[in-house]
């Protein structure tokens, strides 16, 4: 599951540098680091701010197979 998450989170990011997603997100590098590792999933609030940031649902990023 970790895996899946990471991959669609890594997909979503495509080419935008990870210090862009962060800061616009407000988390550090590492912690995306670490989600799109699968090391780490995100709390829900930072779930949403990433949906909205790649302009896609929640549902889609971290729970569809």
């Amino acid at each position: 599951m970790e895996q899946e998450i990471a991959e669609r989170l890594k997909e979503a990011r495509g080419d935008i540098p990870r210090e862009t997603v962060a800061k616009a997100i407000g988390v550090t590098v590492s912690a995306i680091s670490m989600y799109e590792n699968g090391q780490r999933i995100p709390r829900d609030e930072i779930k949403v701010k990433l949906a909205d940031y790649y302009q896609t649902t929640v549902q889609a990023l971290f729970f569809e197979s």
